[in-house]
């Protein structure tokens, strides 16, 4: 079976298998939002959760049905029926179909010792319950891909029992057999012999699910490809159970780059470090600042002769090009400006910047200062529009904040009522305005829009969806700086803001004027929002 021409897709589970790790948590609107970020990098499917198993994952493929993919097919994830009996019936595969999904991937057992031990039937009982449950989904008008759980243990165990599980999936209708090595256990070596004899004895597009308990996901996602595979499983950043999943940000550029092989639709690599980042952001987490490709640290370098070497040429130093992958090349000793990442992100943008004057100097040196302070601009495209905008003379505040009180009140016996006032400027009138709120973001919102709501009612249609804060300087305690971003939504499309500051009130009021900002220069300047929609 010739498949070295053959396109790889893109399976990411990021939203549901990544959310089983750790710390990991996202709610449905934090879902929506990275689902839309992977449909536009490229993926062309995506895992949207086991609508069956909570109803946040419910709540996401009802609200999935507005969502406007351009490319990716969106999957629901779930398990074969529990009983022969009752595959008709049973709850998990009906609600697989109310999902809505095009796609539905089903894991069954493929480890003899689990269909024995967890199951307790027989081998054939095992095979017709793939089969049925295949069949079932298949004949409900839907593609079906089959995980096959715990796989490469099986095989090792008892190959004729897992490749006969395998037969099961394939005569009932599924359209790609991903082999699972669930307990991240395998070699390289041993992914490459299994993944060929799988093909030799199914002749089926088969894909590769990888766990990283061994630290070797993402080189038996590999392995698997170079043996033949054409479907790769993972998470964007490596998240997951336990030690992770296979991490598609690594994957990925080690696929094109060096394989020099290619995916159905990532058509801008350099776009990668972006999603690491954004994603990281939405988690509420802090970027990996190794992570190799992406990280902070993966193309910095440090004095002495290695510098002297990478700035008569980099690839004496660096394996790629880092502008390939949407990173760039640091010298730690004398910081590099980052005028081509502030470039990339302006045309991304839609904003045109001038190639030689001192107003590109200028922004380059705002920008990097701002990073410096603990800004970050991933998931807050907003706020990096109004800078760009401001300083190419395109901008101006609608309004300026010039005092700001914040009394926070607490009591046991009665409900805390926090209450923010504000003396805010518009034009030559200043409006001297009180709030209260539940907590003091709460009342500071409610404040700014009751000073702003005369002049500009088109804020009216503005709501908050997502706050989230950032310790960034820990080990200084109560008085370190915190990031918070915001999510914004006028009911067509979302964008982010960002504030820093030692104070978190402060800090808050930042991200709210850039919101409010934003959405009054969009509109009042008609220039088309160039932030990602996100239809609600």
């Amino acid at each position: 079976m010739n498949l070295i021409d053959k396109a790889i897709e893109l399976y990411d589970t990021t939203l549901r298998d990544g959310t089983q790790g750790e710390h990991i948590n996202l709610s449905v609107q934090d879902k929506l939002l990275i689902a839309e970020k992977l449909d536009e990098f490229g993926m062309d499917y995506i895992e949207g959760g086991w609508p069956s198993s909570n109803p946040k994952d419910e709540e996401f493929f009802i609200k999935a049905r507005n969502l406007n993919l351009k490319r990716a097919k969106l999957c629901s994830f779930g398990s074969t029926a529990r009983t022969l009996a009752t595959v008709e019936s049973d709850p998990n595969l009906l609600g697989l179909i109310e999902s809505e999904t095009p796609v539905i991937t089903i894991f069954g057992k493929t480890w003899k010792a689990h269909s024995v031990k967890s199951l307790g039937i027989s081998d054939e009982e095992n095979a017709e319950l793939i089969y049925s449950s295949v069949a079932f989904l298949k004949s409900k008008g839907r593609e079906v891909f089959f995980d096959a759980e715990h796989f490469f243990d099986g095989y090792k165990d008892n190959p004729e029992f897992a490749l006969k599980m395998l037969r099961s999936a394939v005569e009932a209708g599924a359209s790609r057999i991903v082999l699972c090595d669930t307990n991240g256990g395998s070699l390289p070596h041993q992914v490459t012999d299994i993944v060929k004899h799988v093909l030799a004895a199914t002749g089926v597009h088969v894909g590769i699910h990888s766990h990283n308990d061994s630290d070797l996901a993402v080189a038996n996602a590999i392995a698997a490809v170079i043996a033949g595979a054409t479907h790769i499983q993972g998470t964007i950043n490596g998240i997951g159970e336990r030690c992770g999943n296979a991490n598609l940000i690594s994957i990925i550029p080690n696929i094109m780059l060096k394989l020099q092989r290619s995916f159905s639709h990532v058509e801008h690599l350099n776009q990668l470090t972006s999603l690491s980042k954004y994603v990281y952001e939405i988690l509420n987490m802090p970027s990996n600042t190794r992570a190799p490709f992406v990280g902070k640290s993966a193309f910095a370098h440090k004095g002495g002769i290695h510098v002297s070497a990478v700035m008569k040429e980099s690839s004496l130093y660096e394996h790629i090009d880092p502008a390939l992958v949407g990173n760039r090349q640091r010298v730690l000793i004398s910081e590099l400006a980052g005028q081509s990442n502030i470039r990339y992100k302006a045309q991304e943008l839609g904003i045109s910047i001038p190639d030689k004057s001192e107003v590109f100097k200028n922004i380059v040196h705002h920008i990097k200062g701002l990073e410096h302070e603990g800004y970050q601009f991933d998931g807050a495209d907003a706020s990096f529009t109004l800078i760009l905008q401001k300083e190419l003379g395109n901008f101006k505040p609608f309004f300026e904040v010039l005092e700001t009180k914040v009394h926070i009140e607490s009591s046991i016996n009665a409900k805390n009522v926090d209450q923010a006032v504000l003396k805010v400027k518009v034009g030559d009138e200043i409006e001297h305005i009180a709030a209260d709120g539940d907590g003091p973001v709460n009342a500071l919102d409610k404040a700014l829009r009751k000073a702003l709501i005369h002049f500009y009612p088109e804020i009216k249609s503005i709501k908050l969806v997502d706050y989230k804060v950032r310790v960034l300087e820990e080990k200084r305690g109560t008085s370190a700086k915190v990031r918070v971003l915001i999510e914004s939504s006028n009911g067509r499309y979302t964008w982010g803001t960002v504030g820093v500051s030692t104070n978190i009130i402060e800090a808050s009021l930042q991200a709210l004027q850039d919101s409010m900002n934003y959405h009054l220069f969009t509109v009042k300047a008609i220039i088309p929002t160039t932030e990602k929609n996100t239809q609600l």
